[in-house]
């Protein structure tokens, strides 16, 4: 029936289309150059071509291909390619530096300055005079430099020397132990048992998440219903 088709059609589509993704890697929205974003509105289109394409579906298919070899084709030039990179990308451009504004570069970056002030308070400035720096990366985010006596304060800046943080590893999600995690980290059930126990549980099942460090730090989130 043709029904039946058109849904087998979609699906293909759908884990053709994630397939394509995982070879292109993983990049969220906001770090996309032009060539990705272009590249992924039009492989969007050809998915949804594809999905109700019945009489050729092959076609879509191999557009979306072409687009993702040429996709990872300009990845490899690019990284191989100092030149390439700055031509495809772009380069980055100061919008402010040492209290000084630059008009040119704002129009370049096609900013204006409301624009410009907001994306200066999305990343905590809201006083300019806090800034020393303020570059448009070409992905369309601020890099901001602030002045040091404006920047927060580090441990180092105290004298203290605190100790190195380490990675957490979930041991426990939703009342369940994972034990993959658990083996990873050189541990066993007994041990995690005893760890409830000494912090005044009785079984796994009354935490939410549980959380080890590489010291074999166990730190306990029982699930809250407030």
């Amino acid at each position: 029936m043709e029904w039946i088709t058109t849904a087998l059609t979609a699906l293909f589509s759908y884990f053709y289309m994630f397939l394509i993704a995982k070879l292109m890697g993983h990049r969220q929205i906001s770090q996309l150059d032009a060539f990705d974003y272009i590249t992924g509105i039009t492989l969007g289109s050809i998915a949804a071509e594809l999905a109700t394409e019945l009489e050729n579906p092959m076609r879509p298919v191999i557009a979306m291909a072409v687009y993702g070899l040429l996709t990872l084709l300009m990845n490899q030039i690019t990284l191989r390619r100092n030149r390439s990179r700055k031509f495809i990308e772009g380069t980055p451009t100061i919008l402010f530096h040492n209290g000084k504004l630059y008009r040119q570069n704002l129009k370049k970056a096609k900013l204006d300055l409301s624009e410009f002030m907001v994306l200066c308070r999305q990343q905590g400035y809201f006083d300019l005079s806090q800034v020393y720096s303020v570059v448009f990366e070409h992905n369309g985010s601020l890099s901001i430099l602030p002045r040091e006596a404006d920047r927060p304060a580090t441990p180092k800046d105290l004298g203290q020397s605190p100790k190195q943080s380490t990675f957490f590893t979930e041991v426990i999600m939703d009342g369940r132990v994972l034990k993959e995690n658990l083996h990873r980290l050189g541990k066993e059930e007994k041990w995690l048992q005893k760890q409830l126990e000494d912090q005044g549980y009785h079984t796994h099942r009354e935490i939410f998440l549980g959380l080890c460090d590489q010291n074999d730090t166990l730190t306990l989130y029982p699930p809250c219903e407030d």
